[in-house]
Formats: structure tokens, C-alpha cells, sequence
């Protein structure tokens, strides 16, 4: 008996120390520069949400949040190199739609999403815009679909990569109405909007972070919102399911971090980053580019991330998409 109230003690002992640690830990978290990983190449609205909030953290906490791009395979690049990082806080990902996506979409992959990312922090919410270079023949979701069935072959549809919520808008359009368009996976929002810009490829789903400034200044033609009511920064753009009813589409960004990663380091970072997003300037800021933010507590960003990998999962196999 006397041995084992020993066991229970040093127990007891083991795991106050752990919590006391932890807590320590915490306190002095962050002693040197965080990475801060982006899935997809500089430009997007991804990386702008990244370096935005990333900046702010830098000045409240200290340390450099150092925002690190990683594109490639649809974001997966970037997750995995996550997902392999030691649990300690300085690597932490940019976590947005093609996380949930992914988990259907690829016929392989090396981690499971769910399992292997702890969720930190809501970030935002944007809604999708349809877009088609000034040019374009088409200037309402109805021309459009008229001019594709009219013309089939001859639309390219541009996309920040396999699995990405732009990539998927698409065809989900594509199932919903169907039309034919040829998917041009691209290496992030980026790179693609330059084709569209030129002409290359005739129409995009982008997130509006990084369409807006093009869409403001002239150099491509906002058709429609992929959300289901209109967004203020674009009031007199229609939604798409005004013309293609139950169509409804948006991209969501948060923080996550390696599973292990200890509590009260996740538990700073999303206080933190909730005192951030509830700055006025900040707010502004997000919705400028269309956004809403995703105040909330690490357990409402996961029920997020549940819910939207559940809800891609029906829309990947509506649209039969599939990558090896």
C-alpha cells in the first residue's frame, strides 16, 4: 500500500511539474523567431492574410514571425512540412481551405489533417469572386454559362492549385451548371492572375483578398461572388447563386500547429491573435479585402475545420475531382 500511495506521489509530482512547465513555457514563449508556413507562393490571399497578422504579432510578442512559403502539390508541401516540425511553437501553419479539401481530393496522402494539426486561431472569413479578363465576351454568370456551352473547349479555368477552395468553386460551378471549362492548376493566386490578366486562361474563383485590387483598378471584371449574399467591398457584383440557385462558396483562414505543440503556447497564440483581430485598424483591414473575422477559441476553429472537410468532402465527389 505504502509503495503504491509512493507511485501515486511521484505521479501526482511528474504531472505538476509537466503543468508547471508548460506554464512556464508559455510565459516565455516566444524566445526566438517563429516560422510561419504558407502553403503556396507569395501574392495570394493567403500569404496577405499571413504577413498581416504575422506582422502584428511580431510587434506584441517580440519575436520575428517569419512567414516562410512553401508551395507545392496543392498546399500539401507546405502541411507536411508542418506536420514533421517539432511540437514546440516556432513552426506553425497558415491553415485554409485545401486542408479540408485535400483529405478527399488526393487519393494518398502522408498525414491526416485532422490527426496531425492541432488548430490555433481563427483568422478570416472571404467570400470567392468570379472573375474574367476585361475582354471577355461575357459579362453576367448567365452570358457566361451561355458563351461555355456555346464554345466548349475553349475556356480555361484558372486556379491557385489542385484542392484549393479556388480550384473547387470552379467545379462546383462546372457540376452545378454544366458547362465545360479545362482546369489550369497554378502554383498559387498569383501566377495565375497573370494569365488572366493576358488572357491565357478566361476565368478564375479567386479569394477576393487577392482580386480586389484588380477588380478596384479596372484590370479584370468581377461577374459574380461565390457566397450566398452579396459582399459590402462589392455591392453591385450579384452572387452566383442568384443565377445558379444553391450555388454557395467560401475560403476560411486560421493558424494551426503540429499536435503535440503544448496548450498553453496554443492557448497564447490564439489570445493573442484574437486581441489582434479585434484591433479597429485590423478589422478594416480585413474587410477591405471582403473578410470577416474568425474571432474564437482554438476548439471553434477546429469545429470549423470538421465541418469544411465534411462539406468539400460531398462536394469532391459531386464533382467526381480526383487526384492521384
Amino acid at each position: 500500500m505504502a509503495s503504491r500511495r509512493a507511485a501515486i506521489g511521484l505521479i501526482a509530482m511528474s504531472f505538476a511539474a509537466f503543468v508547471s512547465t508548460g506554464g512556464a513555457c508559455a510565459q516565455d514563449y516566444p524566445s526566438r523567431p517563429v516560422r510561419w508556413v504558407v502553403g503556396y507562393p507569395p501574392g495570394g490571399a493567403t500569404d496577405i492574410l499571413a504577413r498581416l497578422i504575422g506582422q502584428r504579432l511580431s510587434e506584441r510578442l517580440g519575436q520575428q514571425f517569419i512567414i516562410e512559403n512553401k508551395p507545392g502539390a496543392g498546399n500539401n508541401v507546405g502541411t507536411e512540412a508542418v506536420v514533421n516540425a517539432d511540437p514546440d511553437g516556432y513552426t506553425v501553419l497558415l491553415v485554409n481551405p485545401a486542408n479540408g479539401i485535400n483529405a478527399s481530393l488526393y487519393a494518398k496522402l502522408n498525414f491526416n489533417f485532422i490527426r496531425d494539426i492541432a488548430p490555433v486561431a481563427g483568422l478570416a472569413r472571404v467570400p470567392n469572386v468570379m472573375i474574367v479578363p476585361n475582354d471577355f465576351p461575357a459579362k453576367t454568370v448567365a452570358e457566361f454559362i451561355a458563351y461555355a456551352k456555346a464554345n466548349p473547349g475553349k475556356i480555361n479555368m484558372a486556379s491557385s492549385g489542385n484542392g484549393t477552395s479556388i480550384h473547387l468553386s470552379g467545379e462546383l460551378f462546372k457540376a452545378m451548371t454544366g458547362v465545360e471549362m479545362q482546369h489550369v492548376p497554378y502554383r498559387g493566386s498569383a501566377p495565375a492572375i497573370t494569365d488572366l490578366l493576358s488572357g491565357r486562361v478566361q476565368v478564375m474563383f479567386d479569394n477576393m483578398p487577392s482580386a480586389i485590387s484588380h477588380i478596384r483598378a479596372g484590370t479584370l471584371r468581377a461577374v459574380a461572388v461565390t457566397t450566398e449574399k452579396r459582399s459590402p467591398e462589392l455591392a453591385d457584383v450579384p452572387t452566383v447563386g442568384d443565377t445558379v440557385k444553391g450555388y454557395e462558396a467560401s475560403a476560411w483562414f486560421g493558424m494551426g500547429a503540429p499536435a503535440k505543440t503544448p496548450k498553453p503556447i496554443i492557448d497564447k497564440l490564439n489570445k493573442e491573435i484574437n486581441a489582434i483581430l479585434a484591433e479597429p485598424e485590423m478589422k478594416k483591414k480585413i474587410a477591405d479585402m471582403g473578410g470577416v473575422a474568425l474571432v474564437g477559441t482554438p476548439e471553434d476553429f477546429g469545429k470549423i475545420i470538421v465541418s469544411e472537410t465534411d462539406k468539400w468532402e460531398k462536394v469532391v465527389k459531386f464533382a467526381g475531382a480526383r487526384v492521384e
